[in-house]
C-alpha cells in the first residue's frame, strides 16, 4: 500500500471519528423531546468485592457494590440530565443492588427492579469477561422492554449488565463501558431503532460540567 493511500485512509477515519463525536451533543439534545429508551450499564463497581451470593437479594453484603467512583459517576450523570431538562419517565433496573443504586442516583427516585434486566451471566466472572451474546431468552426479554411504548414526553431508563446488553444486541455491544448508555428511538409501529451511544463524559460535556 502506498504512503499516499495510507495517509488518505487515516484522514478518512479521523473524519469519521469526528463526525461520530459531533453527533453526540445533538443526540443528547434530542432526548429533551422524549420518546427514547436509554439502556445503561451500571456505573463503576468495587473490584475488591465479589458476588458471593448475588441473588440473595435480602443480603446486599453478598453482592459486588458500586464503588465511590461509581456512585459519583451516577450522581454526575443524573445532575447533567436534570440540568439539560431531559425528562425521565419509567426507570427499570436489574435486581442487583449495583444497578438499583445506579438507577436511583441517575433518576433521583425509586426504581422498579425486574428479572429481565438481572445479570444473565449469573454473576460469573468468566461470563462477564467474555460475553458471548448466547442467552437468547435473556436477550429477547430485554429487547421486549426496549421495544415497549414510552410514556409521552418522557424517556424510559433501563439499568442492566454487560452480559444482558450483549445478549440483546450482539457481540459488538460487548465493549459497553460502565455507565455508558445505548439509546433507542421508540417506534409505535415496530421495534425501537438504535440511534447512538452516550458515554458518561458526554453527559457532563453537554451540561458544561
Amino acid at each position: 500500500m502506498s504512503m499516499l493511500l495510507r495517509l488518505a485512509i487515516i484522514v478518512l477515519l479521523a473524519g469519521l471519528s469526528r463526525g461520530a463525536a459531533a453527533d453526540t451533543p445533538e443526540l443528547i439534545s434530542s432526548l429533551k423531546q422524549g420518546g427514547y429508551v436509554l439502556v445503561f450499564r451500571h456505573t463503576a463497581t468495587d473490584d475488591s468485592q465479589k458476588d458471593v451470593y448475588p441473588f440473595r437479594f435480602d443480603d446486599m453484603s453478598a453482592q459486588r457494590q458500586l464503588s465511590d467512583k461509581g456512585r459519583d459517576m451516577a450522581r454526575q450523570i443524573g445532575a447533567a440530565v436534570k440540568a439539560l431538562a431531559i425528562p425521565i419517565g419509567e426507570v427499570y433496573t436489574s435486581r442487583l443492588n449495583r444497578a438499583i443504586e445506579t438507577g436511583r442516583l441517575l433518576s433521583g427516585r425509586e426504581v422498579r427492579p425486574l428479572d429481565a434486566l438481572t445479570d444473565s451471566s449469573n454473576a460469573s466472572a468468566s461470563g462477564m469477561a467474555n460475553p458471548a451474546g448466547a442467552n437468547a431468552k435473556a436477550g429477547q426479554a430485554m429487547r421486549q422492554l426496549v421495544d415497549a411504548s414510552v410514556q409521552a414526553g418522557t424517556n424510559t431508563v433501563l439499568v442492566t449488565h454487560k452480559t444482558n446488553i450483549t445478549d440483546a444486541f450482539g457481540k459488538d455491544a460487548g465493549d459497553v463501558q460502565e455507565g455508558e448508555a445505548f439509546v433507542y428511538k421508540a417506534n409505535s409501529t415496530g421495534p425501537a431503532t438504535f440511534v447512538g451511544r452516550i458515554k458518561p463524559a458526554d453527559w457532563l460535556a453537554s451540561a458544561g460540567r
